[in-house]
Order: structure tokens, then C-alpha cells, then sequence
């Protein structure tokens, strides 16, 4: 490392102290990036395998027009999907705007009047908050003085009738099983879960934990929905929540399962009766899945799928190398240094403002697009306070990217996530340290 730490030291006037801290705390994970190429290699095996199985070939990246009809490409590639997952169909779109949007065309399409959805993970991601319309005290200003919250939005799961509970997580941050099943009602429609830490201070839920939330929701009632928001947490492990029992689960083609290429999208994976019910929210009734263009982005898609596996490894490493010089530095992280993995985020506690939006910014300035630019908090759509994003992406808001954020809100937590490569990741580590300790926000 001699000779690439002296290349950065003269070419980005990075300190010696930084290089010395990060290179230690790089050596003592070498077993645990050691572990985390074999999960790897597994699952770039499941995906091959998907691709052969499905005897994807160059038709497949052909263009199709107007309503999509017979689109070989898209259909191609949602059964690739399935396969990977190990489900029995599959949604894979463009027109799916982001995770949020694939998340609620998932509850919208299950669930109707009466019915009974509980979220068994505590309070979910914030711009999950409109989808379900509860107006729990928070709102944001708009405008003069006017405020939005949550009820001001229409078409959401409150308005169409929908009963909505929350089971909050146990003292140990983890699912309270017992809650649970005192929760779970003869209304009960779908029982949701969110793998991811979102901007919550906790670890991801671990792939155990969903495990046991499934089997013990099934055994109450085999006829109830489970359900899983599956965002950050593909590929960071051998196997997938749909290969043990999980009924429908979503996420988004700009974060790990489209390996940085795919342009924009989303994914719903699951049983057969739910994917079908679901393609008719997605488009209409009677259409479903037989229409929809894809643009052209069936090969960005498959491609992006293919390298993933490798792309969530580098993003895996940069996010537990974040963890551990933080820690060292005296400040709390989430997950803890030493813990399993369940998604590519790592949360810092800055415990100041002025901390937190230097963190982002120096992450900003590590990206190869906009490096330049000085990220600012503002007010995100969707999002309950003040948001301060690094996104210096090929692909707008693609966070399997390098990429950092933090909602303006005390203790004041930075999300870390993302790196095309492991060297880019391990690169926004060091700049945010180097950034920091110049400013005189830390101590090394």
C-alpha cells in the first residue's frame, strides 16, 4: 500500500494520520473480507445460474415499442429475477420510480378495504409515511408558513379503508416475536417487515430474525401475507428472505440488484397470485403485466444484475471500514464494528449538525460527478425534515453508489453506503476522515 498511499497523499493532499488509520483498521478485517468474498462467490453463482437456466441470449436486448406487447427482453428478465430469488414470478420495470413506489404498488395491489396491514418493525422509512397517510404530529412547511403532513395526501392506505398497526422492535433493537403474535388479528392481510436500518438508529434486521417473524406469522395463519422491504439487502448474504418462506418482497434497481448499470427501476418478487394481483396496481385491471416498455434497458438490467454480486461485496467492505475507524475515534455506529451483516448501510452518530454535513460533503467530493459541488440540506420530497445528500452518481440518487445522507435532526446520524468499486468506497472513508480532521470536527 506504500506506493497508493503516496499517490492519494500527493494527489489529494490527504494527512499521513488518516492513511495510517484507515490501513490499520483495513488489516485486522482482513477475515472478514475473506468472509464476505465467499458469500460473494456463492451468489455470483446463483446468478449465473439464473442466466443460463433462462437461456438468456442477444434477443433479449432487443427494443420493443408502443404497449411492450410479447416483449421477449422483459419477460426474459423477470424470470432471471425469479430465479435468483427463488419465487414464482416476478415484476422488473423502468416505470417503477424508485423503492418506495415498488413498495406501495405491492401493499395497494393486496390489500383492500377492511383489511389489516401491521408493520412489525417499528416505524418504517420516511417516505413510506405518505404511503400510509398517518399523521402522527409531524408535518413540514410548504411554502408561506403552510404545512405538510402526512393526511394531505390522497389515494394513501388510511384513505382506501385500510386498518394500520405498528409493532415497535423489542429493547434489543431486534423483532419482539411475542408482540407479534398478540398483534396479529382474524384481520390481519399482510404482516410487513423493513430489512434495512432506513434512517432509524438500529442494525438491519438480521436474515434469522426474518426468518422467525415469517414461520411464526405463517403458523398463526397460513393465509396471511408476508412481506418484505428488501431494499440495501441483496446479495449481502447466501440466500435471499424469499427462499425461506417470505410470500412478496421489493426493492429498487438503484441500490444493490441493478450493480450501478440500471437506470431506474424497481422489483417485486413472490408468489404467483400476489405478483398478478400486484401488476394490476402497477398498470391497471386487465392489462397487468402484458404491457410495458422497457426502453431499451433489459441489457443495462440484466448486466447490472450479473455484476451485483461483486458491486455488494465493494459496498459491504467500504461500509464495515467506515465502521471500524469511527468506532476507533470514539464515536457510536450502528451496526457495531464487529456485527453480522443484513444491508450495506452504516450509520455514524455525528451528534452535530455541523458534523454531519461536513461528513456528507466530503463524501461529495470523493465522487467522480459533481466532486465539485457543495451539498446543502434541503427540503426532500417525501421526507419529514431537512435532507443532506451526497450523490455524486452516474445515476441520479443511485445509492449503491458511493454515497452518504442524513435527515438535519438530532443525535445528528450519517447513512454511509454504496461504492462501484471497493478502492472508490475505502476512497470516500478516507476523505471524510481527512475532511473532518482538517476542519477540526475530530481527532486522529
Amino acid at each position: 500500500m506504500d506506493k497508493y498511499n503516496e499517490y492519494i497523499k500527493e494527489q489529494f493532499n490527504i494527512d499521513d494520520k488518516v492513511l495510517a488509520l484507515v490501513d490499520e483498521a483495513e488489516k485486522a478485517l482482513a477475515e472478514r473480507f475473506a468472509e464476505i468474498d465467499d458469500i460473494t462467490a456463492i451468489c455470483q453463482m446463483k446468478v449465473l445460474k439464473a442466466f443460463q437456466e433462462n437461456h438468456i441470449n442477444a434477443t433479449h436486448f432487443d427494443w420493443s415499442t408502443g404497449y411492450g406487447y410479447d416483449d421477449a427482453g422483459r419477460e426474459a428478465v423477470e424470470r432471471v429475477y425469479a430465479s435468483v430469488f427463488g419465487t414464482e414470478a416476478a415484476l422488473v420495470r423502468p416505470n417503477i420510480v424508485n423503492g418506495t413506489h415498488a413498495i406501495a404498488s405491492t401493499l395497494l395491489g393486496m390489500l383492500r378495504p377492511g383489511d389489516e396491514l401491521i408493520e412489525v418493525t417499528g416505524k418504517p422509512y420516511d417516505t413510506l409515511q405518505t404511503v400510509i397517510g398517518r399523521d402522527d404530529g409531524s408535518a413540514k412547511k410548504r411554502g408561506e408558513g403552510s404545512l405538510l403532513g402526512p393526511s394531505d395526501f390522497k389515494g394513501t392506505i388510511k384513505d382506501y379503508g385500510i386498518v394500520y398497526k405498528e409493532v415497535a422492535l423489542g429493547d434489543d433493537m431486534d423483532v419482539d416475536l411475542d408482540a407479534i403474535s398478540k398483534a396479529v388479528t382474524p384481520k390481519t392481510k399482510v404482516v410487513a417487515m423493513q430489512r434495512s436500518t432506513g434512517y432509524d438508529w438500529r442494525p438491519a434486521i438480521s436474515l434469522e430474525s426474518l426468518k422467525a417473524v415469517t414461520e411464526l406469522v405463517h403458523g398463526i395463519d397460513p393465509g396471511i401475507i408476508v412481506m418484505l422491504d428488501n431494499c440495501y439487502g441483496e446479495f449481502v448474504d447466501a440466500v435471499e428472505p424469499t427462499e425461506f418462506g417470505v410470500d412478496v418482497m421489493a426493492g429498487s434497481l438503484i441500490k444493490n440488484p441493478g450493480g450501478g448499470l440500471a437506470l431506474s427501476g424497481g422489483y417485486i418478487v413472490g408468489r404467483a397470485d400476489l405478483i398478478e394481483q400486484i401488476s394490476y396496481r402497477l398498470t391497471c385491471p386487465g392489462i397487468g403485466a402484458e404491457c410495458g416498455l422497457t426502453f431499451g434497458q433489459n441489457r443495462n438490467v440484466m448486466q447490472g444484475l450479473f455484476i451485483a454480486p461483486g458491486v455488494v461485496n465493494a459496498a459491504l467492505k467500504g461500509a464495515i471500514l467506515a465502521g471500524t475507524v469511527y468506532d476507533r475515534l470514539g464515536f457510536e455506529v450502528v451496526p457495531a464494528a464487529d456485527a453480522k451483516r443484513s444491508d450495506i448501510i452504516q450509520a455514524i452518530k455525528f451528534l452535530t449538525a455541523e458534523r454531519t454535513v461536513a461528513f456528507c460533503q466530503a463524501v461529495q467530493s470523493a465522487s467522480p460527478i459533481d466532486s465539485y459541488v457543495l451539498p446543502m440540506p434541503w427540503d426532500m420530497p417525501g421526507y419529514e425534515d431537512q435532507v443532506v445528500m451526497a450523490a455524486g452518481a452516474f445515476v441520479q440518487g443511485s445509492s449503491i453508489e458511493l454515497s452518504a445522507d442524513a435527515p438535519l435532526r438530532e443525535p445528528y446520524i450519517a447513512y454511509f453506503q454504496g461504492g462501484l468499486s471497493y478502492w472508490h468506497s475505502r476512497f470516500g472513508v478516507i476523505k471524510s476522515l481527512d475532511a473532518l480532521h482538517k476542519k477540526g470536527l475530530i481527532t486522529i
